[in-house]
C-alpha cells in the first residue's frame, strides 16, 4: 500500500474496495491496529495540534476524506482514486460485516449511535453492534473500555469529531482489545438522520459545500476561511518544491 506526505500527514492511495481489504487483513492478523482519516478539516487542526500530526502519523491506515485533499495531492503531482467519508462506506462495511464481525460504536450525543445502528441493521438484520455516546468523564471511561472488551469487537468505531477522538483514541487504544479501532467522524450523526447531509448530487461531488449550505452559520469559518488557508499551505508547498 502507497503512502503519501501532505503537509507533512500521511494519506494512504487506495480506494474503497482496497480501504476494506486492508482492514479485513487488520482483523484476520489480530494485532492492534488504528485507522484514521484527513481531510481538510484535519489537515488544518493538525497544522498548529502537534499531538495531532503526531497521532496520524502512527496510524497503520489513514485514508483520503475529502475532495480538498484529492485536490491538494494533485496539486503536489500525487493521485489519490477517490474520497471515502463515513457516512458512505459505513453501508459497505456493514453488509461486509453482517454474521462476520462484532462492532462497537461509541461517540456523538447519547443515543445517536444507537439510533445509526438501527438504520444500519434495517438492512442488514444479522449486524452486532454495540453502542455508546461519547459523553462521560475521563473517569468514567476504564468502565466503557471493559463494557467494550467484555462484548469482544473486531472493530471498534469512535465519532468524537476532531482532534478529540484521536485524543481518545491515543489515550485509550493500549487498553482496547480488538483488533481494529478506527475514527469515523460524525458518521452516526448522517446515518441516524441527526444531520442533514444536504442534496445527493452535491455531497457526493462536494460535501464540505452541502454541508455548508444545510448549517452556514456553524459551518461557515471552517469551509470558507478554512480551506483557503488549506489551499494557501498547499501552493506555499508546490513553490519550494
Amino acid at each position: 500500500m502507497k503512502r503519501i506526505s501532505l503537509l507533512g500527514l500521511p494519506v494512504d492511495v487506495l480506494d474503497r474496495a482496497g480501504l476494506l481489504q486492508a482492514v479485513s487483513e487488520f482483523i484476520a492478523a489480530g494485532s492492534p491496529r488504528t485507522v484514521a482519516y484527513l481531510n481538510v478539516h484535519v489537515a488544518n487542526l493538525a497544522a498548529t495540534d502537534d499531538r495531532l500530526k503526531r497521532f496520524l502519523n502512527s496510524v497503520d491506515l489513514c485514508y483520503c476524506d475529502g475532495e480538498g485533499i484529492r485536490f491538494g495531492a494533485k496539486l503536489l503531482g500525487e493521485e489519490l482514486p477517490e474520497r471515502m467519508t463515513g457516512a458512505d462506506w459505513i453501508w459497505d462495511l456493514a453488509a461486509l460485516a453482517e454474521g462476520k464481525w462484532k462492532l462497537a460504536w461509541m461517540g456523538g450525543e447519547p443515543g445517536v449511535t444507537l439510533q445509526a445502528a438501527e438504520v444500519l441493521r434495517e438492512k442488514h438484520p444479522q449486524l452486532e453492534i454495540l453502542c455508546d455516546h461519547g459523553f462521560y468523564r475521563n473517569d468514567g471511561y476504564p468502565e466503557v473500555i471493559a463494557k467494550i472488551n467484555r462484548f469482544n469487537p473486531d472493530i471498534v468505531l469512535v465519532g468524537m469529531g476532531s482532534p478529540l477522538q484521536e485524543q481518545w483514541v491515543e489515550d485509550w487504544r493500549s487498553q482496547l482489545n480488538a483488533p481494529v479501532v478506527w475514527c469515523l467522524g460524525a458518521t452516526a450523526d448522517f446515518v441516524s438522520g441527526k444531520v442533514d447531509r444536504g442534496p445527493h448530487w452535491l455531497h457526493q461531488r462536494q460535501e464540505w459545500l452541502a454541508r455548508l449550505m444545510v448549517d452556514p452559520q456553524r459551518l461557515g469559518r471552517r469551509y470558507l476561511v478554512g480551506n483557503t488557508q488549506f489551499v494557501a499551505r498547499i501552493l506555499k508547498a508546490k513553490f519550494r518544491s
